[in-house]
């Protein structure tokens, strides 16, 4: 693969004007929904603002220390991944796109003083039930390091008709019963979120979709009100088990149900019972609503 070399990270508010402006349908656009950019992108010189990193921790409940969290880097490369989704070459528009899973690999701790090289690319484009899915996979470095540090593969989503959705008519299949309070346990911990945290962490992050910040840019899209990023849930469950998480680690979080906000979330927190058990599962679920799955996640030890 190859890749265009950054002077620096772009700017993802000035991304998401171009984002809305490439939403709407043109006459003769390039995007024909079966190719990818092709070539990455990459940025070297990326140096941790303590400021913001502090301001992370404090918005998603996490320890501040001098090893960065593993959700952080994905707020210092996400506007690379907005970049490669702005390229006519991306098979969708950006706006509209559901981030359905997130897969971080962590091979060692990036660290305050680390001088980054950011790289992100998009491959594994394929059909869904739902739509078209694309993985954009960034990977970071320090030094001369040639292995990544860190990497993630998260899975972006447009919802369209492909040959693998239903039939309109096609029988569905019967829903389980949602589980008891019995079944599963009391919750670790009851997380209150609303409409201030997610914005305090829209700032933080830099991601003001509509969705997160605005309730008419949120029902413009289907929702009843403004959501929670779906990296601010999956940074707020590690503060869940911190302290608990191995050196090496694969983090995956499949994402469920949006968190409309504002909204108490119910995190169940469990441990490995048999060796070949994840170190940590962990569930999202709506308290009052428990067959509501917000997110799933894993914590493998590598």
């Amino acid at each position: 693969m190859e890749y265009t070399k950054l002077s620096a990270i772009p700017n993802l508010l000035s991304q998401y004007g171009k984002a809305a402006i490439g939403s709407v349908p043109v006459v003769g656009g390039s995007r024909d929904a079966t190719s990818l950019p092709a070539k990455g992108v990459e940025v070297s010189g990326v140096k941790v603002d303590v400021a913001n990193l502090a301001a992370y921790t404090s918005v998603c409940g996490l320890r501040l220390g001098d090893a960065l969290p593993l959700t952080y880097p994905f707020t210092l490369s996400f506007p690379l991944t907005m970049q490669l989704m702005l390229d006519p070459g991306f098979p969708f528009p950006a706006m509209g796109a559901v981030h359905l899973r997130n897969e971080i690999t962590s091979r060692r701790a990036l660290r305050v003083g680390d001088e980054l090289t950011i790289r992100s690319h998009a491959e594994n484009l394929r059909e869904h039930p739902s739509g078209l899915l694309v993985d954009v996979v960034t990977e970071i470095r320090t030094g001369d390091d040639d292995e990544a540090a860190w990497t993630q593969r998260a899975s972006m989503l447009t919802k369209r008709r492909t040959s693998l959705t239903p039939a309109k008519d096609a029988t569905r299949p019967e829903k389980p019963a949602p589980p008891t309070a019995n079944e599963i346990g009391d919750p670790t911990v009851v997380q209150s979120v609303d409409e201030k945290q997610i914005a305090e962490y829209a700032a933080v992050s830099g991601d003001r979709n509509p969705i997160h910040v605005s309730g008419v840019g949120a029902r413009a899209f289907g929702f009843p009100n403004v959501i929670a990023h779906g990296m601010w849930t999956a940074a707020t469950l590690l503060g869940t088990v911190e302290g608990a998480i191995p050196e090496q680690a694969r983090y995956t979080v499949e994402f469920g149900k949006p968190v409309v906000l504002p909204a108490k979330l119910g995190i169940y927190a469990r441990g490995a019972v048999a060796a070949a058990d994840p170190a940590w599962t962990i569930t999202v679920r709506n308290p009052k609503k428990l067959g509501t799955v917000h997110a799933t996640a894993t914590i493998e030890a590598l």
